[in-house]
């Protein structure tokens, strides 16, 4: 990053020193900020003529409130570090700014500060948000591990916020599975919060990305974590909740998601649990209910990406014929009986029906008792009972 002085620095550095004075989401902020334009908004707060006019609709606290966090503001010392850390800051209009967190509106972060190689915005055309409780069951771990690596498997990114619990196991899911990842932080990119988690947020910077929209150095508060979710659902295609209690953060995310009109799935789990209602509720109302990343990459993903047909094991009565099938129905389930109640029963001819007698009587499904025909008994002393399937279409 570089600092020479210039248009597009200057606009870079207003707003690069904004990130300093107002709160991610700030909705009032970014209307501002689209009005006036960031080099315009910045020297109206830091101007020491500053009147009561000075920021149209803020009042003398909210002035003064501004004025005292711009005060000894550097974003030149600000983007200086986060190079140093491996890192830059991206803002709207730049290549790699990703277009779809515009869907914000005036919650529209004023610029990202990112750590990490990879083009941001390539990776977030082809994104999914996995998120869900901080003190997960192993059930909950397992399935966000599990669906992480499939997605990275099939080339999607796995964005989450790495907190403990779902969060960590979706990023180290991605990452077993030599995929890419995302971790979206409520603090500066040079700050691991949680500290638990400071050797995978330093492989997330090596192997992927790691992003937020405070500048460096900042710490983490409540508000933060919430306003934080907006960008998760945003930058995504879709945003899939495992494990979330009635009151769990990543229930906004998902609901972020859905009034931006991306996708929001669920993962259903024990009926019991208190750490599924949540998604359970989701599910109840416009969630897609998913299992594996197969049926994320049908919601997200392009026409005709379709989860494989789901079905029982195969057994070898499954691969008759309809009429071999008819007539082992038509064969009583206890006792024997002769050919000719066989084909009434099973609606065709006496010469259909004994020729497909003997042909099942081959495969093991019936066996002869003089001239009466029965199932056959399975047990160790009857090896028909335990013969391959039939070759499809038999008796066809």
């Amino acid at each position: 990053m570089t600092a020479h002085a210039g248009p597009d620095d200057t606009e870079r550095l207003a707003r690069a020193a904004l990130t300093r004075v107002f709160e991610p989401g700030d909705e009032r902020a970014g209307r501002r900020l689209r009005e006036l334009g960031a080099p315009e908004l910045l020297e109206r707060i830091t101007s020491p003529h500053a009147g009561p006019d000075t920021l149209p609709g803020a009042g003398p606290r909210a002035l003064a409130g501004c004025r005292a966090r711009a005060a000894g503001v550097d974003p030149r010392g600000d983007l200086a570090a986060v190079e140093a850390a491996g890192g830059r800051f991206v803002c709207p209009g730049d290549p790699q700014w990703p277009t779809q967190l515009d869907d914000l509106g005036d919650a529209r972060p004023i610029g990202l500060w990112v750590r990490g190689r990879p083009d941001l915005r390539s990776w977030a055309l082809r994104s999914v948000a996995v998120v869900g409780a901080r003190a997960c069951t192993p059930y909950g771990a397992h399935m966000a591990a599990t669906l992480a690596a499939g997605l990275a498997e099939r080339g999607w990114v796995v964005v989450s916020g790495a907190a403990f619990g779902i969060d960590g196991a979706a990023h180290r899911g991605a990452l077993s599975a030599g995929g890419a990842t995302v971790a979206v932080l409520a603090c500066g990119v040079d700050v691991c919060y949680p500290p638990g988690h400071a050797e995978l947020i330093g492989r997330i910077a090596e192997q992927g990305l790691v992003l937020g929209e405070l500048p460096p150095g900042d710490h983490p508060t409540r508000s933060r974590f919430i306003l934080r979710n907006r960008v998760i659902a945003a930058l995504t295609r879709g945003t899939v909740v495992v494990e979330a209690e009635h009151r769990s953060g990543s229930l906004v995310t998902a609901r972020h998601a859905r009034l931006l009109a991306r996708h929001t799935m669920g993962v259903p789990g024990a009926a019991t649990s208190g750490l599924s209602a949540g998604v359970h509720e989701l599910l109840r109302g416009e969630a897609v209910l998913v299992t594996d990343a197969d049926e994320i990459v049908e919601q997200v993903g392009e026409m005709g990406e379709l989860a494989p047909r789901r079905r029982g094991p195969v057994l070898p009565r499954d691969l008759l014929a309809p009429l071999g099938a008819r007539i082992l129905e038509a064969v009583p389930a206890r006792g024997p009986a002769g050919c000719a109640d066989i084909a009434r029963e099973a609606g065709a001819t006496a010469d259909e029906t004994l020729g497909t007698l003997y042909e099942l009587h081959a495969l093991g499904f019936v066996e002869r008792q003089g001239d009466h025909w029965r199932l056959t008994r399975p047990g160790p002393s009857r090896p028909n009972a335990r013969r391959g399937a039939p070759r499809p279409g038999a008796f066809g």
